[in-house]
């Protein structure tokens, strides 16, 4: 598969004193947005430098909402904040991979449930378009249009859910597990497989299937479980 750049468009960049508080809140998810695509599909290397300075070339936008994109990352472990030494793109640890799985799996359990329960028409048309691009993407093998796919769905499942807890749980958990399986899907993991687990998981919750959604949760951890502890034992059989 031919190596398929991921960033965005960049945003024209505003001078930041005639930013309002709405435009530079825009520009800061907008920043988030860009910047955690470019760590996941792993154009910003693990365990990498980097500086504002270039997150902001990168991205065509200006300081302060780069500076609050930054914290934002920080948080949800992608990026470690350095005194005196700058930004470090986080590193890969397959131990810790597994112990963000025990915890992600109870957690998102719980929302995919909620979700099924408690999402709106309008969100359960808005999950049965994302299982057919989940179908789709399983077709064409296209990894970042999967990964794009996948945040959407996530973030959508956290909305329909309305469990502020679990949200903040789970937020801290999304960058990490998709930068795992992008970085070792090639040789671990099956991209056709891994669309159509998706797949399944938001129909059930199309559906209203509460324990369909449960159960097809489970099943896509599995999988991710088990291609992550191939990774620890270099078993990919």
């Amino acid at each position: 598969m031919n190596a398929r750049t991921a960033t965005r468009p960049r945003a024209a960049a505003t001078p930041e004193p005639e930013e309002s508080a709405s435009q530079r809140g825009k520009l800061t998810d907008l920043a988030y947005e860009q910047i955690e695509e470019a760590i996941v599909t792993l154009q910003l290397a693990p365990g990498s430098s980097v500086s504002e300075l270039q997150l902001s070339e990168m991205t065509g936008i200006g300081r302060t909402p780069i500076r609050e994109a930054i914290q934002r990352l920080a948080r949800e472990h992608l990026i470690m904040v350095l005194p005196q030494r700058g930004l470090l793109i986080a590193p890969i640890d397959v131990g810790r991979q597994l112990r963000l799985l025990e915890t992600r799996r109870e957690v998102e359990r719980l929302i995919c449930r909620c979700a099924a329960r408690r999402a709106t028409p309008e969100q359960r048309e808005h999950f049965k378009r994302l299982a057919k691009e989940f179908e789709q993407s399983s077709r064409s093998g296209d990894d970042v249009a999967f990964v794009r796919a996948d945040r959407e769905f996530n973030e959508l499942c956290l909305v329909a859910a309305r469990n502020e807890f679990a949200e903040g749980a789970m937020r801290l958990m999304h960058g990490l597990s998709r930068r795992f399986w992008y970085l070792h899907y090639k040789e671990a993991a099956d991209l056709p497989t891994m669309s159509k687990l998706h797949a399944a998981v938001a129909s059930a919750i199309a559906r209203g299937e509460v324990d369909g959604a449960g159960a097809a949760l489970d099943a896509l951890l599995d999988n991710i479980e088990a291609f992550t502890r191939a990774t620890v034992l270099g078993d990919y059989r």
